[in-house]
């Protein structure tokens, strides 16, 4: 009985070969039955037949691939489908009933106030106040100036220009006359050391748009043959001169969009595409990228503008800059912006933006000559700005002939009616011969440096390549704003708006001109793009 033990302790310890188990095991008298041959689950033949099936059948599947299942899907927005939603975007609001069957030309200027949408301050109010009053909660963007406290009639207005022109003097960037020069040098000093200041010491420096009234019964027609001229609001009025509110250029836009189905001639319009309506300019004076944040601010002071586009090297737009974004730089914290780049300070913008809204955004605020008139009145009312920069397109997307209905529509007439060649002729009356080509006007660097210390905080610079939305745009080639668009539907329903240009002009007059002569004269940082 030893040996088995012995032996089965090696079996344990060594594992012998199952021959030596079986052997050690029959000397027991116990037989261990034979393993069973494994045999493949196919044999050879069936083995090779398989193999010869499944070579046939991936031929097979070469020779007639089975059908796609993207064939069974349903089918997605074809080209053409998705350039026509976007050259004529649907409105996020029903039309108004109220307005149906009307004729916009008599609805009354009173019908658009909202009187509680009126900020007011005093003559006395201080600048920080007043700016309190501008930014918070004021869909108007204007605060209006009265003499008291009890009066309703506006003797002057506060408004996002008038806040730019305001921080260039008290950081000392802002180029006064000669005869202007101590008041700005007492702005400056009373601001630093935080003395407080009126409106009214100020009301010198402001650069004032033309105050325009009309009584609240006035026909509307009226107020968009005025915004046509280039007035960008309307104060309404009761009988007695007091305000009871504030229409603008962007509320009447977007008074025609939302409504346009109650008013065919207009709808009409929306159709054509921008280069067959021939509206907007093509002289645009614009900044580079990587100029100061303070060349911008005074660009747009010299020269009576609202906003200004921010070109690359290349001429391209990579975003915009407008007064209403002075409100990020209302505390001393921001005044570092001023020395960066303007590259930087639209990402400050649009990183601003997407804290408020909760959502990532990137610059919106361009078209193409080859876009309808429907996309840009869509984007100008969904970024609520106040024009749209048109841009070269690399590959334009075909657009529709221009449509010879449209016409200037009278009382008593249809579009049918008139001769398709009068709305060209009507369009084009006023209007000054079209340039040879869109020249875009850089001022030249700035070498000046504030008068007043700024914080010595420094940010990081911001290439244009990083922006969201960066290299969708393309080279600046014109600009179409509210004005011109109102001056368009002003036009095309038999109104008379004057010229534009002459309300451009008395804005430029009003500034200050120590940099004018070389922005209109263009001189080597002017580039032209004449085709």
């Amino acid at each position: 009985m030893e040996a088995p033990d012995s032996s089965a302790k090696a079996g344990l310890g060594s594992n012998p070969p199952l021959t030596s188990a079986a052997s050690s095991t029959s000397s027991l008298g116990v037989s261990i039955p034979t393993p069973p041959e494994r045999s493949n689950s196919q044999s050879g033949s069936h083995k090779s037949s398989h193999i010869a099936a499944h070579r046939q059948s991936f031929a097979d599947n070469q020779r007639y691939p089975p059908p796609s299942p993207r064939a069974q899907r349903h089918p997605s927005f074809t080209q053409q489908a998705l350039q026509d939603m976007m050259n004529n975007p649907p409105t996020n609001r029903q039309p108004n009933p109220r307005y149906a069957g009307r004729d916009w030309r008599d609805l009354a200027v009173g019908e658009f106030a909202v009187p509680e949408e009126v900020r007011w301050v005093d003559f006395d109010t201080s600048v920080e106040e007043a700016t309190m009053a501008l930014l918070k909660n004021n869909p108007n963007n204007v605060v209006l100036i009265r003499e008291n406290p009890s009066s309703k009639k506006a003797v002057s207005t506060f408004d996002h220009n008038d806040l730019n022109s305001y921080l260039l003097v008290v950081v000392g960037l802002a180029n006064p006359e000669d005869d202007q020069i101590q008041l700005y040098q007492e702005i400056s000093s009373k601001a630093q050391s935080q003395t407080p200041i009126s409106l009214r010491e100020i009301q010198a420096i402001c650069r004032k748009e033309q105050l325009v009234t009309l009584e609240d019964e006035t026909p509307l027609n009226k107020a968009i043959e005025i915004f046509g001229s280039g007035i960008h609001r309307i104060l309404v009025t009761a009988p007695n001169g007091d305000v009871v509110g504030i229409i603008n250029q962007l509320r009447m836009l977007e008074f025609f969009w939302n409504e346009a189905s109650n008013f065919p001639m207009i709808e009409r319009l929306y159709q054509v595409p921008l280069r067959d309506l021939q509206i907007g300019t093509q002289k645009i004076i614009a900044i580079n990228a990587d100029a100061p944040l303070a060349d911008a601010l005074l660009l747009m002071n010299n020269e009576g503008l609202t906003s200004v586009a921010v070109v690359d090297n290349g001429l391209n737009v990579v975003g915009n800059i407008s007064t209403a974004d002075t409100r990020l730089l209302t505390n001393a914290a921001s005044l570092p912006l001023l020395k960066n780049s303007c590259m930087h300070f639209i990402s400050v913008i649009l990183s601003e933006r997407g804290v408020e809204r909760g959502r990532d955004s990137f610059p919106v605020f361009y078209v193409n000559p080859y876009s309808t008139l429907a996309h840009t009145v869509a984007k100008l009312v969904a970024t609520h700005s106040h024009r749209m920069w048109v841009v070269e397109s690399a590959s334009p997307s075909p657009s529709a002939p221009a449509t010879p209905l449209l016409q200037p529509s009278h009382p008593g007439t249809t579009p049918s009616s008139i001769p398709p060649a009068s709305f060209a002729s009507s369009l084009s009356a006023g209007r000054h011969s079209p340039s040879p080509g869109p020249t875009v006007i850089l001022p030249p660097p700035s070498t000046s440096t504030p008068a007043s210390p700024l914080p010595s905080q420094t940010f990081t610079s911001v290439p244009a390549a990083a922006l969201p939305g960066a290299g969708l745009s393309g080279r600046l080639t014109g600009v179409v704003s509210l004005t011109d668009i109102l001056n368009l539907f002003a036009r095309s329903s038999g109104l008379s708006p004057s010229d534009p240009s002459e309300q451009r002009a008395r804005r430029r007059r009003s500034s200050s001109s120590s940099v004018r002569p070389s922005i209109e004269n263009g001189g080597r940082h002017s580039s032209d793009l004449r085709r």
